[in-house]
């Protein structure tokens, strides 16, 4: 049963479960309930607030964190989503028409934090898993952004 407003419901949930992984891992013991880890990252996706202040009804933030990176990284996340659009888009029917998406995206900001990120991708995650790279400007290049001028002979 959800406890908190970001939780999902019950009825959600047995729709999410079975997409999910195993709770056994390939090495080590086993995972601890996904239920919790998966509300916690909804909170804190939903909330903006930083990781380390998860509330601990989700368990350690720690769990939360490393259970959702290794989620991104390994394509789960991107598995569930299309599996659950999948099954939106059986139950859609000829009267209810086609998806409606907007995006407003005048109000995204980057947390004040986010100018320390470090240079180097990270190790564990496979270089296809990143976000693609946006191409240096003509600065960044070694160009300055006037005239481009050749020498005369």
């Amino acid at each position: 049963m959800a406890a908190d407003r970001h939780d999902l419901p019950d009825a959600q949930w047995h729709l999410l479960e079975p997409l999910l992984p195993d709770r056994t891992p390939r090495r080590g013991g086993r995972w601890a309930d996904h239920r919790p880890v998966v509300d916690g990252v909804i909170w804190r996706v939903r909330t903006g607030s930083p990781w380390r202040d998860l509330p601990e009804a989700y368990g350690p933030w720690q769990t939360v964190y490393d259970r959702h990176r290794r989620w991104s990284a390994d394509g789960t996340w991107e598995k569930v989503l299309d599996a659950l659009r999948t099954e939106c888009d059986l139950d859609l029917t000829a009267e209810e028409g086609e998806w409606a998406v907007s995006i407003d995206s005048s109000i995204m900001r980057a947390h004040h934090d986010a100018a320390g990120a470090r240079g180097e991708p990270p190790r564990d995650v496979p270089p296809e898993r990143l976000a693609a790279q946006v191409p240096p400007s003509p600065r960044e290049r070694g160009r300055s952004g006037g005239q481009h001028r050749t020498p005369r002979p």
